[in-house]
């Protein structure tokens, strides 16, 4: 479960102040595939990264499984898995040393070449592990980014854009792989801007307006009987 609470961020500029996200409450409860959709600037980015313990705050508290995020960062880190919009990886070693990389981390031991050639598989990046990252294509990078979130099994998934340079199979293939961890037990609060995904694919969503929340909720509710862009649209424009 992630729990937002209170969530407020600052950034100072010119000696003043710009709220980029204003008192956020959001629960992202166990089995829950949870949009996060707004305008660009909205505030999504800097939520994910402050959940992931990349950004400090000014207000509020996030917990991770009940965990602060502010007083046991660590706890919460090894429970979550973060895919940034634009994947910043170790560029100089092979795909599979840094997917051992990752594995050492987070201590994956006796499941280690299993995930990592059903994932490899799946993403169709097995043949390419041998290789360098800086030879990767964007889209490529983007697969092991997603793989090594993938293979510590992590309890929250937070993903920023996760679709974003991926090929329609790859993109398939994440779908269901999202659908089979939450429904083993895990979370998902993802950003997009594809809001004909995150409608058939979520059970609830929040958007989100200029660093403040106008509505979250089950898809349904949110929806009644409009299409997510229809509602997205109405709120962007009152």
């Amino acid at each position: 479960m992630l729990e937002i609470k209170n969530f407020t961020k600052s950034y100072s500029s010119n000696k003043k102040d710009k709220v980029a996200v204003d008192h956020l409450n959001l629960c992202i409860e166990d089995g829950d595939i949870y949009a996060f959709v707004g305008h660009n600037g909205a505030g999504k980015t800097t939520t994910l990264k402050a959940c992931a313990g990349i950004l400090d705050f000014n207000e509020g508290d996030i917990l991770i499984n009940g965990t602060s995020i502010l007083t046991d960062p660590i706890t919460c880190k090894k429970q979550i898995a973060y895919i940034p919009d634009n994947p910043d990886l170790y560029e100089h070693l092979k795909g599979i040393e840094y997917l051992n990389f990752i594995c050492d981390i987070y201590d994956v031991t006796n499941e280690r070449e299993e995930l990592i050639k059903k994932y490899s598989d799946l993403f169709q990046l097995t043949g390419f592990l041998g290789n360098t990252i800086n030879t990767y294509s964007h889209g490529m990078k983007q697969k092991l980014a997603i793989i090594s979130a993938l293979v510590h099994q992590p309890k929250v998934l937070l993903l920023d854009e996760p679709f974003v340079g991926l090929d329609p199979e790859s993109s398939h293939n994440l779908k269901q792989i999202m659908k089979e961890i939450t429904k083993a037990g895990a979370c998902i609060f993802f950003s997009t801007h594809v809001l004909e995904v995150a409608e058939k694919l979520c059970n609830k969503v929040a958007v989100i307006k200029d660093g403040k929340l106008v509505v979250a909720g089950s898809m349904h509710k949110v929806l009644k009987d409009q299409s997510l862009e229809d509602v997205f649209m109405e709120y962007m424009h009152e």
